[in-house]
């Protein structure tokens, strides 16, 4: 098995870090996220519920869960879902974090990784999760750097790989070239099935959806938001 160093050393936050965190978000770095943190040297169990303090009936997946507002909302929506959240930028975890330390409840079904997604999709046992959520990834808008999206064949194989039978994964942008990537990519995959049944479809929100600060500011720049979704076959 490939060892996974931390990430909380000098290069993390050389990378990786934005503001300067403030003292108390620093000691739940250092206290509360080695808890949650999946420890990928460590086999993943057959059963991953057992990952959680709390019963748990299904699991979700949300990469990059940046401020983390769509992924606390989701928590305080389905207290008996477990939650995996994935964010490798230390501003967002630490806002996460804070909300932990205030919520305390939500920490027994929540687990949370700070490094690259692969590593952790990879690490995952097969049909594990009920659902993947990918919001607002990085375009990377330059066609030269469009090979670095998220999004592409290698990892459509491994969100068919974890996901159950009936799973979703959901996705939202407001680039419409990444929104065309994605329509590609998936509905060119064999795993998977694109839910839509009108091009109305796109715009409407997933049920409930709080919006986040990164979606407000697209709107107020004329951006206009879509949401996908498919079915894992």
């Amino acid at each position: 098995m490939i060892a996974h160093k931390p990430c909380i050393d000098k290069a993390f936050f050389g990378r990786r870090q934005g503001k300067q965190l403030r003292s108390n978000q620093l000691t739940s770095i250092k206290t509360l996220l080695p808890i949650l943190n999946i420890d990928l040297n460590k086999p993943a169990p057959s059963d991953l519920t057992s990952l959680f303090t709390d019963l748990v009936k299904e699991i979700r997946l949300e990469i990059g869960f940046g401020g983390g507002e769509h992924l606390c909302h989701e928590m305080a929506r389905f207290p008996q879902t477990g939650f995996i959240g994935v964010e490798p930028f230390i501003n967002g975890m630490a806002k996460m974090l804070m909300y932990l330390e205030k919520y305390t409840q939500h920490q027994n079904h929540l687990r949370l990784y700070d490094d690259d997604a692969t590593y952790l999709l990879d690490w995952l046992p097969e049909e594990s999760l009920n659902g993947i959520d990918l919001f607002y990834p990085d375009p990377w808008p330059k066609k030269k750097h469009w090979k670095r999206r998220f999004i592409n064949v290698k990892n459509l194989d491994r969100f068919a790989r974890v996901l159950k039978k009936g799973g979703k994964f959901r996705f939202a942008s407001d680039i419409d070239t990444y929104v065309n990537w994605t329509l590609y990519y998936f509905t060119n995959h064999i795993s998977f099935e694109w839910q839509s049944d009108t091009p109305k479809d796109w715009k409407i929100p997933y049920p409930l959806w709080p919006s986040t600060r990164y979606e407000a500011k697209a709107l107020r720049e004329n951006r206009v938001p879509t949401y996908l979704t498919f079915i894992k076959k």
